[in-house]
């Protein structure tokens, strides 16, 4: 096959005619650092003839400047495109790239070996068909090969290469192959990874990579691009598959058109086909399958469609559609493996973006059960998940979604949590199987009304957040407004943070994951006793902006106002009346706000009291005027 770069007019069009039915395997590489991973790809690359001629000639130059093979091509540069990878010699990065053979397509994703890029190795591993985990056969089984290994098995991933690399480096010995792969093979059975075929390699020499080497004669299994190049991958599986469609977004071009827009993941669907649509469990027909080039008579997993039904039912973006007789679960609580991302630790709690498909909602972490040593599989108690840690969380939604457990369809079974300040992606997760108790636990419907409990009592609820630092003045205005709410015959609450600690939350110490705790358990009795028709003040310094957001949030519209009753720290610690910042800074008291635990003021309060230019009598009086105006 000649260089891509090789080929100009007509040459490229048949080019791409040849190779547009051709099937796709996406894999990745993985292993422990140094194992050759990039220069295993780089051989790939090379070998297919993929590399255009100035990107060939950048190689040869770079090669004698910043390479590590004495001059000679270093195919690793291919695929080491950060220049803290070329300058530290490491992949940190998933770099994805692309390469094509007369029989198949591939897109292979480089992952990066440290394990603090667990999550960049995760990322690539979402979408992939095959693993080649590779071991330097110098140093056999790591602890590093382990832990991608579970991760692979973990993402679903049904085929693996174990490529024993360098063997060019312990003379093609087939005692230390057989070594390595029996010790490999141990660790495959305990976690559950069984389709895994071992070959023995040279990345830098090209041996057994895509041709078979002479100097390994009592090896006569496939060589690596032969496995690549003939290996099952999962498009037949996802055909074969229930039918799920995912609603990407309602197609509305006029009044007479209403379709619905998404790509099919599993299954096969045509006109005639009876559908459900979940969560909802509306049924319909299909009437038509929509395309840009006219309609179709059947489609199947992978083709982007547009869906027409007889029926005029409620589906929306984030819906799932299925057969009518085989949908997916729904619920809102479930349990799942959990993957951390963030650098800002996981915390049981507090609240989260939570996307599955394209359905967004509110998402907690109620309870972390244990995390999961991947070196040792070993299940250890948490409180909370550090970065690139893995373990078994049970989380809860604020509404119900159409599911799959994530071994019977990936797409369907996982979801990212997203911080709700940042944005960012958080923690990736795979759902395990939904809550006995989603489906035991039900509303109640009662007669009385959250408005009439309201009226009876001549007042519209309402709950004041007052936060700030310990000493701020918070509590001593919060009495004060409780007093006057209370001489004007209102209904009044007052929920204190050290009160509150003496009963409802006396088992939460001041860890940020007790804080966290703490709040959502006061945010929950506050929204009840409004609903009661109870004007509730809640002093407590709350001092994360996501967790006064989830109150907020629990509260009807316009019946939440947020206090920020704003001391500087010095004028704060100055006053000091229970002498506890001066516990923290003797060392007595650990993850004190404002001393070694961050406050995070508030954005837009609803009131912003400054105490160096209000007193709190004044503060109280500009708070119940607003109440009551």
């Amino acid at each position: 096959m000649a260089h891509v770069s090789n080929l100009i007019g007509s040459d490229i069009e048949a080019y791409l005619t040849q190779h547009q039915h051709k099937s796709l395997l996406r894999f990745i590489t993985c292993g422990s650092v140094d194992d050759g991973k990039s220069t295993l790809i780089g051989r790939l690359l090379y070998d297919s003839k993929m590399i255009f001629e100035d990107q060939l000639a950048a190689l040869e130059k770079d090669s004698k400047t910043v390479g590590t093979q004495g001059g000679e091509l270093d195919l690793a540069l291919l695929v080491d495109g950060l220049a803290a990878e070329r300058e530290q010699g490491i992949t940190i990065d998933v770099a994805y790239r692309f390469f094509s053979t007369d029989k198949r397509k591939f897109i292979v994703a480089d992952t990066p070996g440290h394990e603090q890029y667990t999550r960049n190795m995760v990322t690539g591993a979402s979408t992939a068909d095959l693993a080649v985990i590779l071991i330097d056969a110098r140093k056999g089984v790591l602890t590093q090969t382990r832990r991608h290994s579970y991760l692979v098995q973990l993402m679903g991933i049904r085929h693996a290469v174990l490529a024993v690399n360098k063997m060019d480096l312990v003379d093609w010995s087939q005692e230390r192959f057989d070594a390595i792969v029996s010790d490999y093979r141990r660790f495959a059975e305990q976690i559950g990874l069984k389709s895994v075929l071992a070959i023995p390699l040279s990345g830098l020499t090209g041996d057994n990579v895509t041709s078979r080497s002479g100097r390994a004669p009592w090896y006569d299994g496939p060589v690596l691009m032969e496995q690549l190049e003939t290996v099952e991958i999962d498009e037949a599986r996802r055909v074969s598959g229930p039918l799920r469609f995912p609603v990407q977004s309602v197609n509305r071009p006029n009044a007479d058109f209403r379709g619905f827009a998404g790509q099919i993941v599993s299954g096969r669907v045509k006109p005639g086909d009876a559908i459900r649509v979940s969560p909802s469990g509306k049924t319909s027909t299909v009437d038509r399958i929509v395309t840009q080039d006219g309609d179709l008579g059947e489609a199947i997993a992978g083709q982007s469609v547009t869906l027409t039904l007889r029926d005029e039912i409620d589906c929306s973006r984030g819906d799932i559609i299925s057969a009518a007789d085989d949908p997916p679960e729904a619920s809102d609580q479930f349990e799942t493996t959990l993957i951390w991302m963030s650098e800002e630790p996981a915390l049981p709690g507090r609240p989260y973006w939570l996307k599955i498909g394209a359905r967004t909602v509110s998402a907690t972490i109620t309870e972390i059960k244990h995390k999961i040593n991947v070196n040792t599989l070993e299940h250890l108690a948490a409180k909370v998940l550090e970065p690139n840690e893995i373990a078994v969380c049970n989380i809860s939604l604020d509404q119900a979604v159409a599911f799959d457990a994530y071994e019977q369809n990936s797409d369907t079974g996982g979801f990212i949590l997203i911080d709700r300040t940042s944005n960012a992606t958080a923690g990736a997760g795979l759902i395990r199987f939904a809550l006995r108790r989603a489906q035991n636990v039900h509303w109640q419907s009662i007669d009385v009304t959250r408005s009439a409990r309201a009226e009876i009592k001549g007042q519209k609820p309402a709950v004041l957040w007052f936060t700030g630092l310990s000493g701020a003045g918070k509590s001593t205005i919060a009495n004060l407004v409780d007093k006057k709410l209370h001489s004007l015959g209102k209904h009044t609450v007052v929920l204190d943070g050290d009160n509150v600690r003496h009963g409802l939350n006396r088992d939460l110490g001041f860890t940020d994951a007790d804080r966290v705790e703490n709040v959502r358990r006061v945010a929950e009795v506050a929204k009840l006793m409004a609903d009661a028709g109870l004007i509730v003040l809640v002093s407590f310094i709350s001092p994360f902006r996501a967790e006064r957001d989830m109150a907020r949030r629990l509260m009807c519209d316009g019946e939440f106002y947020e206090v920020f009753v704003d001391t500087s720290l010095a004028e704060a610690e100055k006053r000091d009346v229970k002498g506890l910042y001066k516990k923290a800074r003797s060392g007595q008291l650990k993850n004190f706000t404002g001393v070694d635990s961050p406050y995070e003021r508030p954005e837009n309060p609803e009131f912003h009291i400054d105490t160096a230019t209000t007193d709190a009598a004044s503060a109280a009086a500009l708070i119940v005027d607003k109440l009551t105006s």
